[in-house]
């Protein structure tokens, strides 16, 4: 006899109260998977639907806001290896006063940076990129005992 067989002979010696039960079991035990695969997974993507389309459109704002940045920098006309090095001059001065040291070499430039504040440091190297069209190629920073950055920052300069 084949298992197939085994089993409807079996089916059909239960008493109809035993017949009964299984059937239930058999639906509970359907309706669990049909919840655990189908229902349940779609409900928890629902539920976390909304808070993910925040945080969607967060990072598609953040990613615009780069794009106009990006088209900004772009649009802005070449400038000179002496125009670079002028401005450079101009941001360590402004920005960061006393607390750095520039030296030119070439098409590089190394700022030694000795206690200076973070806001400081933050905007001038916003500033060097910009208006220097300076980018940091090398950085070796590290925070003194009284909060301060103290180190060397090489840049590379527009070539000329």
């Amino acid at each position: 006899m084949s298992r197939t067989s085994q089993l409807r002979t079996r089916w059909q010696a239960l008493a109809p109260r035993e017949k009964a039960m299984v059937a239930a079991a058999g639906a509970i035990v359907g309706a669990v998977l049909l919840w655990m695969i189908a229902i349940g997974p779609a409900l928890a993507t629902l539920r976390t639907a909304e808070e993910q389309h925040r945080a969607l459109d967060a990072q598609l704002q953040r990613m615009r806001t780069l794009q106009a940045q990006v088209q900004v920098l772009q649009a802005q006309p070449k400038q000179s290896h002496e125009e670079a090095l002028r401005m450079l001059e101009l941001t360590v001065r402004q920005r960061l006063g006393t607390s750095a040291r520039l030296v030119i070499s070439g098409e590089r430039a190394t700022v030694t940076l000795s206690g200076t504040p973070a806001d400081a440091l933050a905007q001038w190297l916003a500033q060097a990129r910009v208006n220097a069209r300076a980018l940091p190629g090398e950085a070796r920073l590290y925070r003194n005992s009284g909060g301060l950055w103290e180190g060397t920052v090489v840049l590379a300069l527009p070539p000329r």
